[in-house]
């Protein structure tokens, strides 16, 4: 299999735009489960917006500047209401967004390293990469020793796998693991609560 280049040119033929009108994004392509609650989204999006100060200060202070201008961030993210103020920030102060297959080219770069050996180990977060690599990459999987999931939904689909027969690879549920749910959630999630509630 002959690696991808990081030169190769990105899938996809579309800008990712953020827009503030259903009629809008109706005209974009878009994969979601049920795009009439793109109105409510939008209002989840503003309240959020407002428990959201410092971003939004940020937002108002360098929109003219753009001082993302030419920027390239790449995350791994769970989309959330607070994640989408947070990517509409970085999109108005000038970074530019990727398109789907933009993203799964992504993660297809992390798959082989420069020496042009495949991975051997995966640490996932939402399961896109351990997906990618059985679906695309199942040659790989023999060379792949284990992986780690440290996120619910991550952890369902590798459930989910698991039961069809699919999951070829041993697994680590980091998710549930006794630091994360004594530890991580506890304390983690406790703090986020209480900040919350406060505010």
């Amino acid at each position: 299999m002959e690696r991808p280049s990081a030169n190769d040119s990105l899938p996809g033929s579309f800008q990712y735009k953020v827009v503030s009108t259903v009629s809008q994004v109706e005209k974009l392509p878009y994969k979601v489960k049920d795009i009439s609650l793109a109105k409510r989204g939008r209002q989840e999006i503003k309240l959020a917006e407002v428990e959201m100060p410092g971003l939004m200060a940020l937002r108002e202070k360098y929109r003219d500047e753009k001082p993302l201008a030419g920027a390239r961030i790449a995350g791994c993210l769970h989309m959330t209401i607070q994640t989408a103020v947070l990517i509409e920030t970085l999109v108005e102060l000038g970074a530019e967004g990727m398109t789907e297959e933009e993203f799964d080219w992504c993660i297809e770069q992390t798959i082989f390293f420069p020496s042009g050996e495949p991975l051997n180990l995966i640490l996932d977060d939402g399961g896109d990469l351990t997906a990618m690599v059985h679906d695309k990459f199942p040659e790989l999987l023999d060379g792949i020793k284990g992986l780690s999931e440290e996120t619910t939904t991550g952890v369902h689909r590798l459930y989910q796998m698991h039961q069809k027969g699919e999951l070829k690879t041993p697994a680590i549920n980091v998710n549930d693991s006794v630091t994360k749910s004594k530890f991580d959630n506890l304390y983690g999630c406790r703090e986020s609560l209480a900040d919350g509630i406060k505010r």
